[in-house]
């Protein structure tokens, strides 16, 4: 028999073993594998979570527009503030303004700008009351900023009606539904924050992980929201889409020069607004996300390793009760590298199955997910033979010390062993 054969017959042989062991020995046997297949479970659902937002996120900034850039009254920061101008400065900040907008799209560099005001007001039309929906202020330019969507049926506010403040409003099809049911709820009018609001038209788009997802939300103009539901300009964020003759960098030159002139900033003096551009939001979201699957492999590893240690017990406690069998195999011939072999095959089989469990299991979440939330989640092909591979790797790290033991038992005495 050559050498490849016996090892094939030793791994049949290993498998059959570790499952007649499973079957004897159910209970050590479950808690082996089930810290295992938690361990694998924690990885598959973090990836397939992960892999669904990223694909999001990068939908999102896709549709934005790839050279759309912000500005606002605030920077991204993630130091601590403790409401002193010495660690907020940027609480002294002036307020963006409607006039800025103005400012900015009519620079020769920038394509478009246009304001965006959020906040959130009750929402009732007859008996039907929503709490906390999302109410978005926008200049009447937003679905070219807002990234993607139409409005069937209806239209949108015009150019005069988001000037003026008119109380019009394009619902979203989840407030539409909540609302309304199935009856039509163009020109109805709903009460938003105390205020009645005429609907013009429903806006259809595909919820993503930034957007929040299927909830409920009005678009209304700008002025509107300061005007009616008294939102604070404070909110205010202004989007900036370059021209297509000009690069980003120029255009962000160019609203830096704009902005410092509006505010009177001498030329030593600081920017005292923010200019966020999407690789800034990007940096932040690896930062938030690295730091959270970091988080998660930390306890998957935990998992691993509560599984690694009953893969050691049940190793060891299977090499004492094979001992006299181990002697018979060396007696008539049976080598180290084949008992060794064995063993870790056997260990290799428990860690396995942990692993198959916890990918099946992992999967069937990712797809609950998918179909329950704005992640579309997927397990990606690198997650499963990753899962398997570090299955694989610890049932032979674990399991090397009880199949070293049963190795290099002595044969006469192991013969003797009752």
């Amino acid at each position: 028999m050559s050498v490849i054969q016996q090892r094939i017959h030793g791994l049949r042989e290993g498998v059959t073993i570790a499952l007649d062991s499973i079957r004897a020995n159910k209970v050590r046997a479950g808690l082996t594998i089930l810290g295992i297949a938690v361990g694998v479970f924690v990885v598959v659902v973090i990836s397939a979570a992960i892999h669904g937002i990223n694909q999001s996120v990068a939908k999102d900034f896709e549709s934005t527009g790839p050279t759309t850039f912000f500005v606002s009254r605030y920077p991204i920061s993630f130091e601590a503030c403790d409401g002193t101008d010495d660690t907020c400065k940027w609480l002294r900040n002036p307020k963006l303004s409607l006039a800025d907008v103005t400012a900015l799209e009519q620079l020769p560099s920038i394509r478009t700008a246009g304001g965006r005001l959020d906040t959130s007001r009750p929402v009732a039309y007859r008996d039907k009351r929503l709490s906390g929906v999302q109410i978005s202020g926008f200049t009447g330019n937003w679905q070219q900023i807002d990234g993607g969507g139409d409005i069937f049926p209806g239209r949108n506010f015009t150019t005069a009606e988001a000037n003026a403040g008119d109380r019009v409003v394009v619902i979203n099809d989840e407030l539409a539904t909540e609302l309304f049911g199935e009856s039509d709820p163009l020109d109805k009018t709903i009460d938003v924050g105390g205020v009645p609001f005429h609907v013009i038209g429903i806006y259809h788009y595909q919820a993503s992980f930034l957007s929040g997802g299927n909830r409920p939300r009005g678009i209304i103009p700008i002025e509107s929201a300061r005007k009616n539901l008294k939102a604070s300009w404070a909110d205010i964020g202004i989007a900036v889409i370059p021209a297509t003759s000009v690069t980003r960098a120029q255009a962000i030159d160019d609203v830096i020069a704009s902005m410092r002139a509006r505010h009177g900033l001498r030329p030593a003096a600081d920017n005292d607004f923010a200019i966020i551009t999407q690789d800034q939001l990007f940096e932040v979201y690896n930062k938030i996300f690295g730091a959270f699957f970091l988080v998660m492999f930390v306890l998957s590893a935990v998992g691993l390793i509560v599984g690694g240690v009953g893969v050691v017990a049940i190793m060891m406690i299977s090499v004492t009760e094979r001992t006299r069998e181990i002697g018979v195999r060396k007696a008539l011939g049976a080598t180290r590298g084949t008992i060794l072999w064995q063993f870790l095959v056997e260990a290799v089989t428990l860690t396995g199955i942990g692993a198959i469990i916890g990918l099946v299991f992992g999967a069937l979440v990712a797809f609950a997910i998918k179909e329950m939330t704005p992640v579309a989640a997927s397990v990606p092909p690198m997650a499963v033979v990753a899962a398997l591979l570090t299955s694989c790797v610890t049932g032979v790290l674990f399991g090397m010390l009880p199949a070293a033991k049963a190795a290099k038992l002595d044969p006469v005495t192991a013969l003797r062993y009752e």
